[in-house]
């Protein structure tokens, strides 16, 4: 599906973005991929696989990180053949963007990196579907300068993502008027529920969360009329290698998405 299409889509009909934190297999990636799409499809939603080839802001040098850029592509991509899926990933430097054009179709830009001004114009030139986190520090009605940035750059096909903002220190609060305040600017919003539960560094070297927040982040998110859902989901987030607790249990994720449609 073209971009162009694909953007009309989402405009139109709530959409879900979803999959694991970050690559941890082949097989586990497959597996989710698979059992993501038929809960979507049963359940009439708009479905994009979303996984992360690298995490390059783990707190820790020693966390686990990905498989890499190379790696990472040639298993998305066959998530894509296999399952046909549109996919997002996240972009971290401006010279990924040529490799990301060819298989992703929604580049996001991570939430610390949503003022980095090459990156936004790196990736708004590859004409994908541009992505936008806002950042931790900022007020959503800030966000129309990196979305302007974008669309300076010639590419109209934007969304912004709310993933809560920093309180005091370690922990997250998601305040919905941002939401509402971004859905002014005309482009799709999306609430990314899991890592809106998070507590960054809240565990030594790693960042924590509670995930039983997520059910209640989502249904609020849908009460002020978000065009899109954000989830991590896996198999056994206990032995996940990167945001555990954040993440939903596949079990539970069905009823979950039955609760917004």
């Amino acid at each position: 599906m073209k971009s162009e299409e694909l953007y009309k889509k989402l405009k139109e009909k709530k959409f879900i973005l979803s999959g694991p934190c970050v690559i941890e297999s082949e097989s586990m990636v497959m597996h989710l991929a698979e059992n993501i799409k038929k809960i979507t499809e049963e359940l009439d939603f708009t479905y994009i696989f979303k996984a992360s080839f690298d995490k390059a802001n783990r707190t820790s040098l020693s966390s686990y990180r990905g498989p890499g850029l190379q790696e990472g592509l040639r298993i998305l991509e066959r998530v894509k053949k296999e399952f046909n899926l549109p996919l997002t990933t996240d972009i971290h430097e401006s010279s990924q963007a040529p490799a990301l054009a060819d298989i992703i179709d929604i580049i996001q830009i991570p939430a610390f990196l949503c003022r980095q001004t090459d990156l936004l114009i790196a990736t708004a030139k590859t004409n994908r579907i541009v992505n936008i986190k806002k950042a931790q520090f900022l007020d959503g009605k800030d966000m129309i300068h990196p979305l302007t940035k974008v669309k300076e750059s010639g590419n109209d096909k934007i969304m912004l993502t709310e993933r809560g903002s920093m309180f005091g220190l370690g922990n997250l609060v998601v305040d919905f008027r941002q939401i509402i305040d971004m859905k002014e600017f005309g482009y799709p919003v999306i609430m990314d529920v899991t890592h809106s539960t998070q507590k960054p560094s809240a565990l030594g070297g790693k960042s924590g969360g509670d995930r039983k927040y997520a059910p209640y982040m989502a249904k609020l998110a849908n009460a002020v009329g978000v065009d899109g859902f954000f989830f991590e989901v896996h198999e056994n987030p206990e032995e996940a290698l990167s945001d555990g607790p954040n993440m939903i249990y596949l079990k539970d994720f069905k009823d979950i998405l039955k609760s917004i449609r």
